[in-house]
């Protein structure tokens, strides 16, 4: 009879078992994956950690998960810069005045403002189109913005609700850092060997179906921690959450360069894939080949892996009624991006680790 079953064994999975465990809780993770980390497992493939799922930049300005990281891994000093390209042009993200530059030759922000405030939109958006003018206006959003997000989703910009898009940062200053955060990098070795680090003296069972047995793993502990989608956990009861799914399409090249910075764009419909990655730039990893990742939007079913939730009124409703009926079950405790249906990145879903398990030792 261990203490926790915990049902997944992605970051969130991960950060409750280590801190039940330091705490003398007993503690089992299954995973129906044969892996590892989750969405953030990386693989070794010609000396270069490999990011499976797509980029993984671990960024925060809280010092306590820094430090709580930095116990498992010394981070490198990669600051994240991609690069977009958009008809055959390439510019500097996020928005700031090296974009500005990029598009329009400005060179002071003062230029750049009354440019972006003459296209803007005026008037109250009614969908995402309406709300991405009304705060970028025209120019960024018909060059890097409208088609990229139309094959991310998988529909027109004038069919998204305007709530995907609150807000667009603006920078004036040439600055190309895309987070804002006090403290960034990549762990040093992949997120993979951090991982396994934290995963010390913790006992894991993967390629294990939850739902095959469900009853009997439910007996192997006092309480569970469910990381699922948390649709499926209630056997659909209420009806399925939308998701949007990925494709990763991996290829070792025999080059030692192939596009010169780890994430490059592709805005435009001309290309299916949202973005190229070239790894070895997270980690300035020197080795005579390179391994690249097209990344391709594609609709989510069965069998795919759920990555982005689709927050809109009807499924956000739907993921209410799950919601309030997880607060019934007082031995099951639901965290991580699926139980939680948003997006969350990876120092949220440490934090929230962190706050559930308080919240069970009755720290908060």
């Amino acid at each position: 009879m261990y203490d926790y079953l915990i049902v997944g064994c992605g970051l969130f999975g991960i950060t409750f078992a280590r801190l039940a465990t330091d705490d003398g809780k007993s503690c089992l993770i299954i995973d129906k994956r044969n892996h590892i980390g989750g969405n953030c497992y990386t693989e070794k493939i010609e000396g270069i950690n490999v990011h499976k799922y797509g980029a993984h930049i671990f960024h925060t300005s809280n010092s306590v998960i820094w430090n709580f990281v930095n116990k498992f891994a010394d981070f490198n000093n990669y600051i994240n810069s991609p690069k977009a390209v958009s008809k055959g042009k390439l510019y500097s993200l996020p928005f700031n005045m090296n974009t500005f530059y990029e598009l329009w030759g400005t060179q002071n922000p003062q230029h750049a403002k009354l440019i972006i405030e003459s296209q803007k939109f005026n008037g109250t958006p009614t969908n995402l189109e309406e709300q991405a003018l009304s705060l970028v206006g025209k120019d960024i959003y018909e060059i890097l913005i409208k088609e990229y997000t139309e094959k991310q989703w998988g529909k027109t910009a004038k069919e998204l609700p305007s709530f995907i898009i609150k807000r667009i940062p603006l920078r004036f200053t040439f600055d190309n850092n895309y987070f804002n955060d006090i403290y960034q990098g990549i762990p040093i070795g992949g997120y993979t060997l951090m991982m396994k680090k934290m995963l010390e003296g913790i006992e894991v069972k993967l390629d294990t179906d939850y739902f095959s047995n469900r009853d009997y793993f439910n007996s192997c502990a006092k309480d569970v921690v469910y990381t699922g989608c948390i649709d499926e956990f209630f056997d659909y009861e209420f009806g399925k959450l939308e998701y949007r799914s990925l494709r990763f399409e991996h290829q070792t090249l025999d080059q030692d360069n192939f596009q010169g910075v780890a994430v490059k764009n592709y805005c435009d419909s001309y290309f299916k894939y949202t973005r190229i990655l070239e790894h070895k730039h997270f980690e300035k990893i020197n080795v005579d080949k390179t391994v690249i990742t097209k990344e391709y939007p594609q609709k989510y079913q069965k069998d795919l892996i759920p990555y982005y939730p689709i927050n809109n009124d009807t499924n956000q409703k739907i993921y209410k009624q799950y919601k309030e009926k997880s607060k019934v079950l007082t031995n099951t405790i639901f965290g991580g991006r699926l139980s939680e249906y948003k997006y969350i990145d990876m120092h949220i879903t440490i934090e929230s680790a962190m706050n559930k398990f308080k919240q069970e030792t009755n720290e908060i």
